[in-house]
């Protein structure tokens, strides 16, 4: 049995920027990013960088333009000579996908820690194409859609028509997280924002607004994982990893599948399971969020309300750090910005943070296990292809 076997010993976040160095900001490239990442998590847990020899690493994929080998020239860049060497390419799911890894990496008694890195700068990439992957080429762009803002309005647009959503259950979602942000320090987007802000940005693809987007940031990310009694020598506060689950192609052999759903319920039933925990007993819900519409699908995919019933689970209950539910709390992507294919790895950092109880003003009261999820891969013709599931707890 799993049983808490592992535990996140360290964290680090860098600063975002959108680079845009005509205000002032910094275009650090992604190897600057990466490097970052790393000394502070080193600065953060008193470690050396020969410390981790012999021990895992784990490379988040990232936007084009990257080798095939990019997770030998990100350790070679870093002076990291590991005995396991993993790289993710699950989309949005890649940090989600590395901690897993790490921990039935750590559990097999093969290594001791495991390091996760993700980086990403999609905000330095210029040229037509430059952020165009194949299925679009093929698919989406013979027939007029814009790629993964096209497929969510899809997503939305069936929500609305089967379970009756409205502009301003989305909207909720959007402006509960920006409340959150305006609370964190380092998330990119601070401004408080009002439900009629929300309902005036522009339609991006209808029914799909600005404000239903996350937008891309540059940034890195470093987590590591530590056989559990090892953990407690570098910290006093542990956070461990309870439970996890994943699924992928979830409803492969239908033609035409759902969209309103994804693999997470039965990605989510698995960490609650190894966990031995119950929705009701999480005190907070980090949710990957590239679109707003797809905060709706895990929250009843994850049990906390009946399938069609998001739209009035937000309307009944306070989803911002405050609320009977919080829901992202460092402001998830849609406010505290997506660092490309690193980006779900916020959801992870900010549940540590918060179940270290570091979280400042954003701070959960009576919060002991957080439940985190991510996905990757928007599928042709149907949601996520890639869906993980993580429950954490404190001490």
């Amino acid at each position: 049995m799993f049983s808490a076997s592992v535990s996140v010993s360290g964290y680090a976040e860098t600063p975002l920027s959108r680079a845009r160095v005509d205000k002032g900001e910094k275009r650090l490239t992604i190897e600057e990013y990466y490097a970052l990442a790393l000394s502070r998590l080193l600065e953060n847990t008193g470690l050396r960088l020969e410390d981790l020899r012999g021990q895992g690493v784990g490379v988040t994929g990232s936007a084009y333009p990257r080798a095939e080998i990019w997770s030998a020239e990100v350790v070679q860049n870093l002076g990291l000579e590991p005995r396991f060497l993993a790289r993710a390419d699950h989309g949005g799911a890649n940090g989600a996908a590395l901690v897993v890894t790490g921990a039935l990496a750590i559990y097999s008694g093969y290594v001791d820690h495991f390091l996760v890195l993700g980086a990403d700068t999609p905000l330095n990439i210029a040229g037509e194409g430059a952020l165009t992957w194949r299925y679009e080429l093929d698919y989406l762009m013979p027939v007029g859609m814009m790629g993964p803002n096209s497929m969510a309005a899809m997503i939305m647009r069936r929500q609305m028509d089967t379970y009756g959503y409205k502009p301003e259950h989305y909207g909720s979602v959007s402006v509960s997280q920006r409340f959150n942000a305006s609370k964190n320090p380092n998330a990119y987007f601070k401004t408080p924002m009002k439900l009629e802000e929300y309902l005036q940005s522009p339609l991006i693809s209808d029914p799909l607004r600005m404000l239903d987007i996350c937008p891309f940031v540059n940034g890195g990310f470093a987590i590591l994982l530590s056989r559990t009694e090892l953990a407690k020598k570098l910290t006093d506060k542990p956070v461990k990893l309870l439970g996890f689950g994943e699924w992928h192609n979830h409803d492969a052999g239908k033609t035409s599948p759902d969209i309103t759903s994804t693999g997470l319920k039965p990605a989510v039933q698995q960490a609650f399971s190894t966990a031995g925990v119950k929705p009701g007993e999480i005190a907070l819900f980090n949710a990957y969020d590239d679109y707003t519409p797809v905060v709706l699908m895990q929250l009843e995919d994850a049990g906390f309300c009946p399938k069609g019933g998001a739209g009035k689970f937000v309307e009944d209950n306070d989803i911002t750090c405050k609320g009977s539910l919080p829901l992202n709390t460092g402001g998830g992507l849609l406010s505290y910005g997506q660092a490309g294919m690193a980006g779900g790895l916020h959801h992870i950092v900010e549940a540590v943070i918060q179940l270290r109880g570091e979280a400042g003003e954003r701070q959960v009261k009576n919060g002991s296990k957080a439940l985190v999820t991510a996905l990757g891969a928007l599928a042709h013709g149907g949601s996520f292809i890639n869906n993980y599931a993580l429950v954490l707890g404190g001490e």
